[in-house]
């Protein structure tokens, strides 16, 4: 009988230096790639009592309104009663305009001592999408410098939304305060 040898075989090596390139230059894209996907969640409240409630409670809250139209942006406080109208312009809504009142107000509030941190967003059925999240990131906060550092001071966090007022009903409300004249 013969014996049959066998050839010697070595184990082979496995070559993964190109592997661990594509790694080297995959994960840091991959890393870098999750800074441009960011969720921004808008927290919402829903009315707590119903109109008919509030009619039977002794004390009303006072209502802080933004009513968001076409031709304006109408602050109302309480509940109906205009403070201030800022008319859009060809640029747009005065935002800005509306920021620092906001501020002014927060500030009347806080020297009277009325712990006020909601608003209603009223708005008109033809609003776009875009207008609602400004001005909701607009009567939430401000920019404010403080101690050399920009933060968002707080002006009023807790948004509801809502409908606008009839027009008929607007334009009611501003011949009576403008005298019949329009």
């Amino acid at each position: 009988m013969r014996r049959r040898r066998r050839p010697n075989t070595e184990d082979a090596e496995l070559d993964i230096t190109s592997f661990m390139n594509l790694m080297i230059v995959l994960v840091p894209v991959l890393l870098l790639s999750l800074v441009f996907s960011q969720v921004r969640i808008l927290n919402l409240q829903l009315p707590v009592m119903s109109e008919s409630q509030q009619a039977e409670d002794d004390q009303e809250p006072k209502v802080l309104e933004l009513v968001i139209t076409q031709q304006s942006l109408e602050l109302n406080y309480p509940a109906g009663i205009l403070l201030k109208r800022f008319e859009t312009t060809e640029q747009g809504y005065a935002f800005k305009a509306l920021s620092v009142y906001l501020q002014d107000l927060k500030l009347t509030f806080q020297q009277q001592e009325i712990d006020k941190n909601d608003i209603v967003l009223l708005l008109e059925s033809n609003i776009d999408y875009q207008t609602i999240v400004t001005a909701m990131d607009t009567v939430r906060s401000y920019k404010a410098v403080v101690a050399a550092n920009l933060v968002d001071a707080e002006l009023f966090p807790l948004i509801s939304l809502g409908d606008a007022p009839e027009e008929s009903l607007a334009e009611t409300q501003v011949s009576e305060t403008t005298g019949g004249k329009s």
